[in-house]
């Protein structure tokens, strides 16, 4: 069975999308998603997202890593389908409902409330999300946000002379995380902007990490380190990030749609 995808990319983290919203696919493995996600002899992607029928919203996001793990949400990915739907939708996913419009260029998504709570992160035991008593070398004592997803964010001088391969996956991994978490390393420049690079659970590190934009973006709004609207800068590029204490997060920036090609289904299954 020969199956359509669309290549995508929001800032250069980049997808490939199945749309089974119509044409019903078979069930897809983690195997499945890694070998399809694989650079080398797959398509090639940071995450393969799956487009399906739902009766809570217009359509189902499914996302997964590179890795074949599936994951709450994704915020570049949520841009690049808005984009590709071409109209205002609402969109379930496992992290919540979102709402996305498409804009000249890419898309403006709503992504929900964050959530500080540290069992909502989650973490293994309590403490103060917003300045952790935890270190790892160089980077100590993080914030916590989930916004869909469990992120943990470290402001630094410069997020450049960070070892991010190499503390990125110990951060990951650490007991303190029972689903894992993304590590963000961020350096404040202004009230309006901040410097952000991102080491994404399951994926690696990355050009770009939309709920890591919102969630550091929220984290440096709490500690009154900026005013909304904040420009987030990561390595592919800007997003827009607007947050009030208690309301939602709002997302804007660019998406691509690369090509579109087929691929035979048993070849990965």
């Amino acid at each position: 069975m020969r199956v359509g995808f669309t290549k995508m990319h929001g800032l250069g983290n980049d997808f490939v999308v199945l749309d089974a919203r119509a044409n019903t696919l078979p069930a897809i493995s983690a195997q499945m998603a890694a070998a399809l996600a694989d650079r080398n002899t797959g398509l090639g992607c940071d995450q393969l997202i799956l487009l399906e029928p739902s009766d809570k919203a217009d359509f189902r996001m499914r996302i997964f890593n590179h890795d074949g793990g599936e994951v709450e949400a994704c915020g570049n990915a949520t841009r690049a389908v808005a984009m590709l739907h071409g109209e205002e939708a609402s969109i379930e996913t496992a992290g919540g409902l979102l709402r996305a419009s498409p804009t000249k260029g890419g898309a403006s998504v709503d992504m929900g409330e964050p959530r500080f709570d540290w069992d909502a992160i989650p973490l293994e035991y309590a403490m103060d999300t917003s300045a952790m008593p935890v270190s790892w070398e160089m980077l100590d004592n993080p914030g916590a946000v989930n916004v869909g997803n469990p992120h943990a964010i470290f402001f630094v001088e410069n997020t450049d002379v960070v070892p991010l391969d190499r503390l990125g996956p110990e951060i990951e991994n650490d007991p303190l995380f029972p689903e894992r978490v993304n590590v963000n390393v961020a350096t404040v420049e202004d009230r309006n902007s901040i410097r952000l690079r991102v080491w994404e659970r399951g994926a690696g590190l990355t050009r770009a990490c939309g709920t890591g934009a919102c969630a550091t973006a929220v984290h440096a709004m709490r500690r009154k380190l900026v005013d909304s609207p904040v420009t987030v800068s990561l390595p592919g590029g800007d997003l827009e990030i607007e947050w009030q204490a208690g309301g939602s997060i709002r997302m804007t920036g660019p998406a691509t749609e690369s090509f579109r090609g087929t691929f035979e289904w048993d070849d990965y299954a």
